[in-house]
């Protein structure tokens, strides 16, 4: 029988810093020019994020809602990975939980990116349902 499976790409992204890097310079960046920066780095030039409640498309509409998230719930509020992500053939994922810094999880989810020359070109947010 032949080998019907194909060989991996050479180079994966590194799906561990890009979606790390997305938590902590984009949806934990307050000052909106860094936000802006990082978003211009780790995006394709016209993104696209599902969210429970819409599709976002663009960067700055991407970082608009992680500024609103962000003040919307505190000064102190921060997403934080769980464990490293993992990733193949373009597509990664890292879990994540949020809440006010040294407080108690308000939120647990996970962010799942198509990834095209390393940068992110569709951002899934998948939120886990409250604990009953």
């Amino acid at each position: 029988m032949p080998d019907m499976t194909e060989a991996p790409p050479v180079t994966e992204p590194d799906y561990d810093r890009l979606l790390r890097a997305n938590l902590e310079r984009v949806f934990n960046e307050r000052d909106a020019d860094r936000r802006t920066a990082a978003l211009d780095e780790l995006f394709v030039a016209e993104p696209v994020m599902f969210e429970p409640t819409g599709i976002v498309r663009g960067r700055a509409a991407i970082g608009a809602v992680a500024g609103t998230l962000l003040g919307r719930f505190g000064p102190t509020f921060r997403f934080m990975p769980v464990g490293p992500a993992v990733g193949h053939h373009g597509l990664g994922s890292l879990r994540w939980e949020a809440g006010p810094e040294g407080g108690p999880v308000a939120i647990t989810g996970t962010d799942v990116a198509e990834v095209v020359d390393g940068r992110i070109v569709r951002l899934w947010v998948l939120l886990d349902p409250p604990a009953a």
